[in-house]
């Protein structure tokens, strides 16, 4: 009886990683489509894209980069506890994950009030005055960044509910298959702005 138990165990633990990667797949196919579209407009575009990208605050964008890398590596250090069975240093961790994903969104909100107050946001009488490039850019730079943000903030609200199952003892280290596919799906949106950052802020 316990052997089967163990089995089914291992069993759900496999699909539960096998189900994740397979969602990773599907984002990967989401934003990869958003850098195809991205760099054909840039190719048309690059005069636009490189004067429009001036107005990018590099700063703001390389603060929002060590912010996710370091969320990253306090993902990593959460999982790599409750798997040694320090529970109380996993919760840490995980906190220190959450605070820093809404510290990068805190970030990204004030950035994008700047653009805002300067009149480059979508249909505004500044934009729509730009040339066809620069609206291209700000464009994607809106749905693109917009669209990753919601995925931090997603990321961030599942921490919050693998923080709750760690206390809870439903996360341990007998079964912390939960935490370590939310730390993927962290992982995935830390990435994912390695390529928005220099895509937007380094092509001046």
């Amino acid at each position: 009886m316990s052997e089967e138990t163990v089995h089914t165990g291992h069993r759900d633990y496999i699909g539960a990683k096998l189900g994740m990667w397979l969602f990773l797949f599907t984002e990967i196919l989401l934003f990869g489509g958003m850098f195809l579209l991205y760099a054909i407009y840039r190719t048309v575009n690059t005069a636009d894209f490189h004067e429009a990208a001036k107005e990018m605050s590099l700063t703001l964008g390389a603060v929002n980069t060590v912010i996710l890398l370091t969320s990253s590596l306090t993902m990593a250090l959460s999982i790599s506890a409750i798997k040694s069975g320090a529970t109380a240093r996993s919760v840490l961790y995980q906190a220190a994950t959450i605070i820093l994903g809404v510290a990068f969104l805190g970030n990204k909100v004030f950035e994008w009030r700047g653009h805002i107050l300067h009149g480059y946001y979508p249909s505004s009488p500044e934009l729509l005055a730009m040339s066809h490039g620069k609206i291209l850019y700000f464009g994607l730079y809106y749905v693109m960044t917009g669209i990753h943000g919601l995925h931090v903030l997603i990321g961030a609200g599942i921490i919050c509910f693998t923080l709750l199952l760690t206390l809870l003892g439903r996360v341990s280290s007998d079964d912390y298959v939960k935490l370590e596919n939310t730390g993927l799906f962290w992982h995935l949106v830390d990435v994912i702005w390695i390529y928005l950052f220099p895509l937007f802020y380094l092509i001046t």
